[in-house]
């Protein structure tokens, strides 16, 4: 599968419609972002069951501010619409897979749980 472009307009839709997302914010300029690209191209098509979503930060600075994103390129992964990793920096082929890996491993009930609870104790 190829990546997706990701936008203002999508980004929910493919986040919400989809079981595990993972997504790359980069900028054209950016050397290590160039360098990421491939390894995440080709995670991609060995991953046909996971959404691999590309962010332009340049062209899309609304949807990189309301991440937080200070660094590129930054990855994020989501799984059930939840927020599971992120992370500044290219990773390289086997640390790319073994988040892919472990973001398809998570117990899900356990992490909705966990969720839930850090929310009761945030608002206590």
């Amino acid at each position: 599968m190829a990546t997706v472009t990701l936008t203002g307009e999508n980004f929910e839709q493919v986040v919400t419609g989809n079981d595990i997302v993972l997504v790359d914010f980069w900028a054209g300029w950016c050397g290590p972002c160039r360098m990421f690209a491939p390894v995440y191209e080709a995670a991609s098509d060995t991953h046909a069951d996971v959404v691999f979503g590309k962010v332009d930060t340049e062209a899309e600075q609304a949807l990189a501010a309301r991440f937080g994103i200070q660094s590129i390129p930054t990855l994020m992964a989501f799984r059930d619409q939840i927020l599971l990793y992120a992370q500044p920096g290219a990773l390289p082929a086997a640390t790319l897979e073994q988040v892919v890996s472990q973001v398809k491993a998570l117990d899900m009930d356990d992490v909705r749980r966990q969720v839930k609870e850090h929310e009761a104790r945030a608002a206590s």
